[in-house]
């Protein structure tokens, strides 16, 4: 795994890098909550979230953007007067460990809900414990079928699922991909649940798809990449962190690649740094699916999370998708908790709240959020494709929405909603 930290670290310093300066554009504070200019002084309202942070992957920037959010919030009036307090733990990518600080915020502290948690590990151990105890997960940074289909978490940002075939859809679409390879990690709910469906929806269009899965603990890029020539596909699917994904450009470039594959990717390619560490070899022949809206869109919720980092962030704190998906998720928590009553804010009504969520609308998403209350959650399933060009990211397909099987029971809770997405 020496490549794939190394790489990370990179990628990681880059991001870092490339917002060290973002001061605002506009001169002006960031705008949270009650905005009253007040400091909330009341009651603390204890609220949770857990990230991922360890090789292979770092997955605090959920956490990292609501903890300044929520920060903003309480310099501003806090829920009616009453702060936040934020509690962040870090599962590290350890089973046993991600149930340890589960049940610690969970049953220990009391939270009354968990937001921006951004984990593989922590979804699929805790899925069952939050449901037990009733206690609703707006999260940032979800990978893994339990994420999705759970009655008690829901997500801001898509996951690889649709982030994946909206991906493959440009492919066929636009570049005439008719056999794709899906490479991902061979963890049975994240890299095989996406690929599978991948595979479906390529099935579906009378086309191909097979998947190349990896050992996350040994990863032998070169041998993916022989494997991928073997197969005679025409397409590759980087289903795969940063990382490992730039990893695998890099042989590949090394190899000629670029002109024996079409080259797509759902979100995780998209972050601050990755177009430096490209170069030219991939102008115009590299397109990834983003969740989210650019970083540098206009809109006021993206500007706002700007503001937000520059104003209330901690040095370090993490600029990607993951970020501005915690910004947004934390956000329309917010938005929900203002409207009760602060003197009875406790759990059972939290949850309430949440789940009462519905049309919430920003420009970071192409289509409404919603809750509702259901046995799975996927409200963010329309996206955007950017093309790599010239040293950045640029849109080539502005918000569409994906087209699977999978969406059906997604569809009818959205029907019975009254969203249209």
């Amino acid at each position: 795994m020496k490549l794939t930290r190394t790489l990370f670290t990179g990628v990681a310093a880059l991001c870092l890098a490339s917002f060290a300066t973002g001061a605002m554009a506009d001169g002006h504070a960031p705008v949270c909550g009650l905005a009253t200019g007040e400091a909330a002084t009341g009651d603390p309202i204890k609220v949770g979230g857990i990230n991922g942070n360890a090789p292979p992957g770092d997955f605090s920037g959920g956490t990292d953007a609501a903890a300044a959010y929520f920060a903003c919030v309480n310099a501003n009036g806090g829920i009616n007067g009453r702060p936040i307090e934020y509690m962040v733990e870090n599962d590290q990518w350890n089973p046993e460990l991600a149930g340890q600080v589960a049940t610690k915020l969970v049953k220990d502290e009391g939270v009354v809900a968990l937001v921006g948690n951004g984990s593989v590990v922590s979804m699929a151990v805790n899925a069952n414990l939050y449901k037990d105890e009733d206690v609703m997960v707006m999260a940032s940074g979800c990978a893994i079928s339990e994420c999705y289909e759970s009655s008690n978490i829901v997500s801001t940002n898509q996951g690889p699922l649709p982030s994946g075939i909206g991906a493959l859809t440009y492919a066929i679409e636009e570049l005439g991909a008719t056999n794709a390879a899906c490479i991902g990690f061979n963890i049975p709910n994240n890299g095989g649940w996406a690929c599978d469906w991948m595979n479906e929806f390529m099935e579906s269009k009378g086309l191909s798809g097979t998947s190349i899965l990896m050992d996350p603990t040994a990863v032998d890029l070169n041998s993916v990449y022989l494997q991928a020539l073997a197969e005679g596909v025409d397409t590759i699917l980087l289903m795969l962190p940063a990382a490992p994904a730039i990893g695998l450009l890099k042989v590949a470039e090394e190899q000629g690649g670029r002109e024996i594959f079409k080259w797509v990717s759902p979100t995780p390619l998209y972050e601050p740094g990755v177009a430096e560490i490209l170069g030219e070899y991939w102008n115009d022949n590299l397109f990834v699916h983003i969740e989210l809206n650019e970083f540098d869109s206009e809109g006021p919720d993206n500007q706002n999370w700007v503001k937000v980092m520059d104003t209330y962030g901690q040095d370090g704190d993490r600029r990607d998708t993951f970020s501005q998906s915690g910004y947004i998720s934390a956000k329309f928590f917010v938005d929900a908790m203002l409207a009760l009553d602060p003197a009875t804010i406790d759990r059972a009504s939290v949850t309430t709240a949440i789940k009462g969520i519905t049309n919430a609308t920003s420009d970071l998403l192409c289509a409404p959020y919603y809750v509702g209350d259901a046995d799975r959650h996927m409200p963010n399933h329309a996206g955007r494709v950017v093309a790599y060009t010239v040293g950045k990211f640029e849109i080539v397909r502005d918000c569409f929405d994906i087209e699977s099987s999978y969406l059906d029971p997604i569809r009818a809770q959205e029907k019975a909603l009254g969203i249209t997405q």
